[in-house]
């Protein structure tokens, strides 16, 4: 139910060296829903904002130590999305220009209207608001996109689950074809649960991994001496699955002498075991799924016309994640929420410029690589955004149209090394930005887009000094 949402407090960051600002800021911007915290110190202003985790910023341009628009540089390379309000009494038009142009959302000379600065944040509020509550609504829509498994909005995917129920409770024998990767396997295992056979097994048999001399004994099993080593009767997977559904994953990777065996099995609903006369009759349903093409492979000799007609009278094709990228965001989601949980890691979200990245992906191994790079990202992260860098070493080519287009400055990283663990690789990156600040731990904190005490416990964790 939408009325049952409940709204999450919005923070705001006030950073100036003057203290009596600072007052007036707070005692100007106060409301409900609203928490404001408020610094005199740049640095300190930081760890606040790796910490909490602001949507607005206030800034002041001016400021010992460090200066605002380098404090800028670090707000938005932690996180774009930020709302950044720079304010200075030494206004000119090219630090103005200079300010937006490295991602501040407004610029306001002092001494500020207090009805302006009201009217400002006020709408900054409002943009947030409204952000949140699509968040919120993404999240319900996730809950109402889930169909056995599957994630899914778009029309090609609405209309992949019509047909899936449709068919279900009818089919004795179907065909699934579509990209590697898309989840064909999700779809056969929706057919069998919406079926009259959902209370009988669900056996899998991969094509691409049977031996092709052990192909008919797998299927159809043996009998006690029919071969050298056959000691014992055994069960063919056709059998086993007796009374459920057999789902042939790669079909297209069986052999033709076995193809022609599987036909008749079909047609007569009986299997006979190897070194057998005796045909058992069998009441199965059978699923084959396959990634090529079944008329290239039928041309070409490879595939028997007369099987793919007893199993193609029901086909469904599975979509290409580039078909339907309109699904991107959910999945997404349902991918980060699943591997923070599997990492206990608390990862809430992606920086724009990762989504940047992702969007313009063409994703040619679909569903699994998606999962493949979201969860590598998951593991690798440090604070609680995924960031491009956070991506794999294969798409982190990408960082620098996207960095730029977003006033990133960060040097590249070197690639992470698949062999090495977790652990490592996060006590690798500790060091490596406790040695480049010189020991500062302000500014390694920076560097990692943490704040101090959370950079202080993973040195104890570690034992760093």
């Amino acid at each position: 139910m939408l009325s049952s949402i409940k709204p999450v407090a919005i923070k705001l960051v006030a950073i100036d060296d003057t203290p009596t600002s600072l007052e007036l800021l707070r005692e100007s911007l106060h409301q409900e829903g609203l928490t404001i915290f408020t610094t005199t110190d740049p640095e300190e202003g930081l760890d606040l904002i790796f910490q909490e985790h602001p949507q607005i910023v206030l800034l002041d341009l001016v400021m010992p130590k460090m200066s605002g628009l380098e404090v800028l540089e670090r707000v938005v390379e932690f996180d774009p999305a930020i709302d950044v309000i720079l304010m200075t009494a030494h206004y000119t038009t090219e630090t103005a220009v200079e300010a937006i142009r490295k991602g501040a959302s407004d610029y306001l000379n002092k001494p500020i209207s207090i009805a302006a600065l009201r009217g400002r944040v006020e709408k900054l509020l409002g943009d947030v608001r409204r952000r949140q509550r699509a968040l919120e609504l993404d999240s319900q829509l996730l809950e109402t996109s889930r169909f056995e498994g599957m994630i899914g909005r778009s029309p090609l995917m609405w209309d992949l689950f019509a047909r899936i129920r449709r068919v279900a409770p009818h089919y004795r024998s179907a065909l699934i074809t579509g990209p590697t990767g898309t989840g064909k396997d999700l779809v056969a295992k929706a057919l069998h649960n919406l079926s009259p056979a959902s209370s009988g097994r669900f056996v899998t048999c991969n094509c691409s991994a049977v031996v092709e001399t052990l192909f008919e004994s797998e299927l159809f099993g043996y009998v006690k001496g029919a071969f050298t080593g056959a000691a014992a009767d055994k069960v063919g997977l056709m059998e086993f699955a007796h009374g459920g559904t057999l789902f042939l994953d790669e079909i297209g990777d069986m052999p033709l002498s076995t193809q022609a065996k599987l036909l008749r099995a079909l047609q007569n609903q009986e299997v006979t075991r190897v070194g057998s006369v005796t045909p058992r009759k069998v009441d199965v349903r059978v699923i084959a799924a396959t990634n090529r093409d079944v008329q290239d492979l039928i041309e070409h000799k490879q595939f028997r016309e007369d099987l793919y007609y007893r199993l193609a009278m029901v086909e469904l094709r599975t979509p290409g994640l580039a078909d339907r990228r309109e699904d991107l965001p959910l999945l997404e989601k349902f991918l980060l929420d699943k591997f923070a949980a599997q990492f206990s890691k608390d990862v809430h979200g992606m920086t724009r410029r990762a989504q940047i990245v992702l969007a313009r992906h063409s994703w040619p191994g679909n569903i699994r690589e998606l999962e493949n790079v979201l969860g590598h990202a998951c593991m690798m992260a440090i604070g609680d955004t995924i960031d491009v860098e956070d991506l794999p070493a294969s798409l982190r080519h990408q960082e620098r149209s996207v960095g730029a287009a977003a006033g990133n400055s960060r040097e590249p990283e070197q690639p992470v090394d698949a062999a090495v663990s977790f652990d490592e690789h996060e006590k690798g990156l500790l060091a490596d930005a406790l040695e480049r600040s010189g020991g500062n731990q302000s500014e390694a904190a920076r560097m990692l887009r943490i704040s101090r005490d959370r950079l202080r416990y993973k040195m104890a964790k570690y034992n760093l000094r």
